[in-house]
């Protein structure tokens, strides 16, 4: 568990204040210490989700590390007078886990996605990384009290599992599971799968670079997703400057 003074809350969530190279040295640590655990990305989204979802809000908070994803959580961090030193999203810090776990020779195990896209992103991954160590493939479409899909993880010898099922079920999911799973870290992807399989299209660089790649996820799904941005971004926002304005009386 990241210590406070390391640490920016957000909703009661804490999200580890870390450069990349930090939060990579810490997910070392968390994999070679005796107990399992786990790491999640926050985002906008995710904190919407788990400041009306008290189960899913726990799952966060028993995160051993939970990352800042997205530069909505950045401004976040600016309107609790504090920073955070780099946007650790998923699609950036993932790749840097596995490069890591490619490193370290870590079994490592894909769970979720549609079926084949989990496969063809480990494919299009190990190409990239041909020392990756990958002991097993899965795709999302199970029921969450299958305790095979635990078993078939530990089977497999899995050192670090990436979990992609979305939110808020992947984490969930990973909380209860983590144990039977034998896994020694996991991680909840979301859509990491998808975006390496080529199944969803990045967005550009430069709208990365100055904090709106959700304009170009809106503009691809915008049934799917202009209520969590359109609408969930200025509530995201208000809350934030509501929760500082309360700590600050």
């Amino acid at each position: 568990m990241i210590a406070p003074e390391r640490a920016i809350s957000v909703f009661g969530v804490r999200l580890a204040r870390l450069s990349p190279r930090a939060a990579l040295a810490e997910a070392e640590h968390l994999y070679d210490a005796p107990e399992s655990s786990y790491i999640a990305y926050a985002n906008v989204h995710t904190l919407n989700l788990a400041s009306g979802d008290d189960l899913y809000r726990r799952a966060l908070e028993d995160a051993a590390m939970v990352l800042n994803d997205g530069k909505g959580v950045m401004l976040a961090a600016r309107i609790k007078r504090d920073r955070f030193p780099a946007d650790l999203n998923g699609n950036f810090f993932t790749p840097l886990l596995l490069a890591l776990a490619a490193e370290r020779d870590w079994p490592v195990y894909f769970l979720g996605a549609k079926p084949g896209v989990a496969d063809r992103a480990l494919e299009r991954i190990v190409q990239r990384l041909p020392r990756l160590r990958a002991v097993g493939v899965r795709d999302g479409y199970f029921d969450p009290g299958d305790e095979s899909v635990a078993a078939a993880v530990r089977s497999a010898g899995t050192g670090l599992l990436l979990v992609g099922l979305g939110n808020p079920a992947q984490e969930i999911w990973i909380q209860a599971n983590l144990d039977d799973t034998g896994a020694r870290l996991a991680v909840g992807v979301g859509a990491f799968f998808d975006f390496q399989a080529g199944q969803v299209p990045r967005a550009p660089e430069w709208m990365n670079r100055v904090g709106i790649e959700w304009v170009h996820r809106l503009a691809q799904e915008p049934q799917r997703m202009w209520r969590r941005y359109l609408l969930g971004n200025p509530r995201f926002l208000a809350l934030v400057a509501a929760e500082e304005l309360k700590t600050r009386r």
